[in-house]
């Protein structure tokens, strides 16, 4: 694949704030909600500094997105309404998480469901 495909050639934010769909340079679009963005964020502050430390994040149903700033040319800091912002969402995790979602977003339920925590 050629760099330019591993790019993104747009990132739109839903009108209700959220949804994000990322397209690439490859065809590839992926529309991510803004609560899979949240629990999933590449943070310190949810993922640990290793995978024992992974936090589970609950009550996030209703989350949106109110902030989308550049970091250099190869991510973007996502501000949330719960006023969440650390962590920098690359091009190379969206995608991730764009062709991972289901098998994430199934693991973040049982994470969920196994820790009694509830997504309200």
């Amino acid at each position: 694949m050629g760099e330019d495909a591993a790019w993104p050639t747009e990132l739109r934010l839903s009108a209700d704030k959220r949804r994000l769909t990322i397209s690439f340079g490859s065809g590839l679009a992926f529309e991510l909600e803004a609560e899979l963005l949240r629990v999933l964020s590449p943070s310190a502050e949810v993922q640990g500094h290793s995978p024992e430390q992974r936090q589970t994040v609950p009550g996030k149903r209703e989350v949106a997105l109110v902030a989308i700033d550049p970091i250099g040319n190869y991510a973007v800091r996502l501000t949330f309404d719960d006023g969440h912002n650390t962590g920098l969402f690359t091009w190379s995790y969206f995608r991730s998480l764009g062709e991972n979602r289901k098998t994430l977003w199934a693991g973040y339920l049982s994470d969920l469901a196994q820790k009694g925590l509830s997504r309200d």
